[in-house]
């Protein structure tokens, strides 16, 4: 597996609602899904109210490293930016995904509002697939990542 820049900018945002990596992973698959009958392609996006000033640094091989209770669990390169105005007219920018997510190793995380950028020496690692046990609960994971065990 190859592993995340050592040099992009990233993001980091909390998952809001989602309890687990399954939930993240349902919430993929419902935007493409919706991004496939519109037309757009497979693409995940995800629509916030501000657009990042450092849209470049996050293009040259950035992810959004995604918070799930508590936890930065896992990561989806960034492919773009798109401006949209909603139903009620105010404009937002999409962040346009890969919908192929990257495991990461369990990082905690206190809880935040929107976005912040997250430097690559930051970020937590990639774990290849099959390292993390199936079902793994986002609270063993921040206590065996709080005990030096992952």
């Amino acid at each position: 597996m190859q592993q995340h820049s050592m040099t992009a900018l990233n993001l980091v945002k909390l998952c809001v609602g989602a309890e687990t990596i399954d939930d993240l992973v349902a919430r993929i698959e419902s935007r493409v899904r919706i991004n496939k009958a519109a037309g757009v392609g497979s693409v995940h996006d995800h629509v916030t109210r501000m657009h990042p000033r450092r849209e470049s640094e996050l293009l040259d091989g950035g992810s959004i490293y995604w918070v799930i209770k508590g936890i930065v669990s896992a990561r989806q390169p960034i492919i773009g930016f798109e401006k949209r105005t909603g139903t009620d007219g105010i404009q937002r920018t999409a962040i346009l995904l890969d919908p192929a997510f990257v495991l990461t190793e369990p990082q905690p995380r206190r809880a935040f509002q929107g976005w912040r950028y997250l430097t690559a020496e930051d970020a937590p690692r990639d774990i290849k697939r099959g390292k993390r046990q199936k079902g793994m609960s986002p609270e063993l994971g921040r206590e065996l990542a709080e005990l030096g065990l992952l």
